[in-house]
């Protein structure tokens, strides 16, 4: 146990440093980004862009770095049917920390005292939503008792760190939206594909912290 706490320490140093001392090139969010992309992701973001923000939540399960992430219901407006960071827009006001913390807690159940948060990533601007995202980037030391909010949450996909390195899960998919089909590369887990922004996130942050991720506690 000693051990653990130990390595989870050094590890959640070394991720903050990471994150701190990233010169965050305009290609940070080019991994994983789709046909359709054309820059558009990359902004720069409209005036009328909505702020949100999302948390990447690291935690350790079975010795081993896990990741949350949301299968949303269908009947959301935005990005039904797709997985996801927890998180959503913010509040009249709110900051980007106090956004991406809020809704962790209440599409998860993950009190922000729960967690430590080690920086952010910049924004990523994702043009069908018109939402500017500010992802958040934290960890705990163990498990989260989460509890999911039915009426955003169709399902938590707990994924090993490990599952995300490997390129072996790395795929290109086709995407239709009425009349358009385009393909985009993806994150396979479980017979589903990570795709869009998240899968953008995803890549931004592993190109960062990446290498320390495949160490088991």
């Amino acid at each position: 146990m000693a051990k653990a706490k130990e390595e989870f320490a050094r590890m959640t140093e070394a991720w903050r440093g990471r994150l701190a001392a990233d010169a965050w090139p305009a290609s940070c969010y080019r991994r994983f980004a789709p046909e359709l992309s054309f820059g558009r992701h990359r902004g720069p973001a409209g005036a009328d862009a909505k702020p949100a923000a999302v948390t990447a939540l690291f935690y350790l399960a079975g010795g081993q770095w896990h990741l949350p992430l949301i299968l949303r219901p269908m009947s959301m407006i935005y990005h039904a049917g797709q997985i996801s960071l927890p998180g959503g827009g913010a509040e009249p006001g709110e900051t980007a920390e106090a956004c991406a913390l809020r809704e962790l807690h209440e599409e998860l159940g993950v009190a922000p005292n729960e967690v430590t948060v080690l920086g952010a990533l910049p924004p990523l601007f994702v043009y069908p939503s018109n939402f500017l995202v500010h992802p958040l980037v934290a960890v705990t030391p163990q498990r989260p008792k989460f509890c999911p909010d039915a009426r955003e949450v169709a399902e938590l996909l707990e994924v090993p760190l490990p599952h995300l390195m490997n390129e072996r899960n790395y795929e290109t998919c086709t995407i239709t939206r009425g009349s358009l089909s385009f393909r985009a590369p993806c994150i396979t887990f479980q017979g589903r594909h990570i795709w869009g922004a998240t899968a953008l996130i995803l890549g931004a942050l592993l190109d960062v912290i990446g290498g320390s991720l495949n160490e088991s506690i």
